[in-house]
């Protein structure tokens, strides 16, 4: 800005006095502009730089005002791409097959067996980015994560500390701790309870977080049951013993919110369902009649949502409870 400022005052300053004739009493007369600008060959690159800094400064300002509003007024343009490309397009085909063919090959003994794995794969891949639940945090955490790109993935688990390992291991991780009151054994009472409730406290359309219902997972963050859930995943909690959590709640909550929170349809996979636990539960809750696949441990139901979902019961023919009645 000094270089403008010089070329203001070369431009506009007063010429200097010409004597005429060598005497102080000579006559002065004005030099043209065009003369003085004639006369500084500097002014032109002066002209230049000037003009070369206001048109940066004026790309600045446009620059500025299409901004993500997203994004902090620090942020760099990398981070501009970076975010661009997370809230507007889903995972490139290659990099998800990539990561689904990584994770099926891995050698964990704690890992989901390859044919759910994929099944798993082939609903995300056909509903994300998407709103993402899953009950129960474990080996396949960050795939279900990086298989919803831009989308929303929630877990919910049983334990804190393995939620705040996680966290460390994983920036930007979103998990919250349940605290489960049921018991494996105790599913033929709670089971028995529900449908007593059926058309009260455990009804299939509800606000969970006013249930009184004791399948019913009331204590989540309040705005998740306003979440209108695209995909639910039921992999917890620990179910494995008659004193585990058992995770009847779990597929009892995902029955209720895929019912809920939206207009529908709502895919909810169970794991482990070769259990009683699981599978009873899930005929009882999710219904046969949703039933899209079942590789035998794991079951996939498509959940009507809307004014499409049944209100007064969960099945059309529920037979499930006949079996654990003793």
């Amino acid at each position: 800005m000094k270089g403008i400022s010089s070329a203001k005052l070369i431009v506009l300053q007063p010429s200097k006095q010409v004597g005429g004739g060598g005497g102080s009493g000579g006559g002065s007369k004005s030099t043209p502009i065009s003369t003085l600008l004639g006369s500084h060959p500097c002014f032109w690159l002066i002209a230049f730089a000037s003009f070369f800094t206001f048109a940066s400064y004026l790309a600045f300002l446009i620059t500025t005002a299409t901004w993500d509003p997203g994004l902090p007024s620090s942020a760099t343009q990398s981070d501009r791409a970076s975010s661009s490309f997370r809230y507007n397009h889903r995972l490139p085909d290659p990099v998800f097959e990539s990561l689904v063919n990584y994770a099926a090959a891995s050698n964990s003994n704690s890992k989901m067996g390859d044919t759910d794995l994929r099944t798993i794969a082939a609903v995300l891949h056909r509903r994300a980015p998407c709103n993402f639940l899953v009950f129960g945090l474990g080996h396949e955490t960050p795939l279900w994560r990086a298989l919803n790109h831009g989308g929303r993935t929630v877990f919910l688990d049983e334990n804190e500390y393995h939620i705040a390992h996680l966290e460390g291991r994983l920036p930007g991780l979103e998990a919250y701790d349940v605290a489960y009151t049921t018991k494996v054994q105790e599913m033929p009472d709670l089971l028995a309870t529900a449908r007593r409730g059926r058309r009260g406290d455990c009804r299939p359309v509800q606000n969970l977080l006013f249930s009184d219902c004791r399948l019913a997972l009331n204590d989540l963050p309040n705005a998740l049951y306003d979440v209108p859930w695209d995909v639910i995943l039921v992999d917890g909690p620990r179910g494995y013993a008659p004193t585990a959590p058992g995770r009847m709640s779990a597929i009892f909550t995902a029955a209720v919110m895929a019912r809920s929170a939206g207009p529908g349809p709502t895919d909810v996979l169970v794991h482990d369902y070769e259990r009683e636990v699981e599978r009873v539960c899930s005929e009882e809750f999710l219904c046969k009649e949703n039933l899209v696949a079942n590789t035998g441990q794991l079951a996939h139901f498509l959940i009507p949502g809307g004014d499409v979902a049944r209100r007064d019961d969960f099945c059309t023919n529920r037979t499930a409870i006949a079996e654990v009645a003793h």
